[in-house]
């Protein structure tokens, strides 16, 4: 089964075409090749609100149910090189100044 045309968009980094889905673990976002692939750890559904979702496939369930396919986490297989942090963006240290000890 393949994902429909309208879930498939580019990877902003490399290009590839990927799909979002939603975990059914905690309902956030996530990118898979739009691809199915028999190597891949995810089992992907196309939800009755036409939605993507997906959850991982693991030992005690290494198979996808019926009406699901296997894809590959994009991340596991985009070709673009991981963002660079910005020399702008100030690492936090955990400790928050008083208003009053602000150096300026």
């Amino acid at each position: 089964m393949k994902p429909a045309s309208h879930h498939i968009t580019a990877c902003k980094r490399c290009r590839a075409l990927i799909c979002w889905a939603l975990t059914t673990a905690n309902g956030r976002r996530q990118p898979i090749d739009a691809a199915p692939d028999e190597k891949g750890n995810l089992a992907v559904t196309s939800g009755v609100d036409g939605l993507l979702y997906v959850r991982s496939l693991t030992k005690t369930h290494p198979e996808p149910r019926p009406g699901e396919w296997q894809a590959m986490p994009h991340h596991a297989t985009c070709t673009a090189p991981p963002p660079r942090r910005s020399s702008t963006q100030r690492r936090s240290s955990g400790v928050r100044l008083a208003p009053w000890q602000v150096r300026l």
